[in-house]
């Protein structure tokens, strides 16, 4: 029986590609003369889309500000994508593969692209911390259920 479940179980990688890139340096070359101690702030999200019968398409969303004393010194927007076809997994399972592990695929090639373009922007090197999504994703389930506990708690 559990052979059974390992053959309908099924997650591969089809494709991973570049989505949507953008850069602004708006107050470049006045942002040059100040002194490199930036404020960074990072947003991330994801979303993920069925294609076809079982192929989902996940898009990581990734947002870079840099600001040096109140003034910005760049914008970096990426979308990475891939393409996932994922078989016998539904539910917070299927979730958890589309929000944690599709992620964690994806993440590593944001950095990459964000590294490089900063780079190219003649700006010091940025390298975005690892994000640990599948815990991430634990996390927001747990907080979910004690939400949810509290509420039945009170009504009674």
């Amino acid at each position: 029986m559990a052979e059974e479940q390992a053959k309908k179980n099924n997650f591969q990688l089809q494709r991973l590609y570049l989505k949507d890139l953008s850069y602004e340096a708006p107050n470049t070359p006045d942002v040059f003369k100040k002194e490199w101690k930036p404020e960074v702030n990072l947003e991330v999200n994801n979303s993920s889309t069925i294609v076809k019968d079982n192929v989902h398409e996940v898009v990581l969303k990734v947002t870079v500000t840099a600001k040096v004393e109140d003034s910005v010194a760049f914008i970096v927007e990426v979308q990475q994508a891939g393409l996932f076809t994922i078989e016998g997994i539904e539910g917070v399972q299927l979730e958890h593969v589309l929000k944690g592990v599709c992620a964690n695929i994806l993440f590593p090639y944001v950095r990459e692209v964000v590294s490089d373009v900063v780079s190219r922007g003649t700006f010091p090197q940025l390298l975005l911390q690892p994000i640990n999504f599948e815990a991430a994703f634990a996390e927001q389930i747990r907080r979910q259920q004690a939400q949810l506990k509290g509420e039945g708690e009170a009504t009674h």
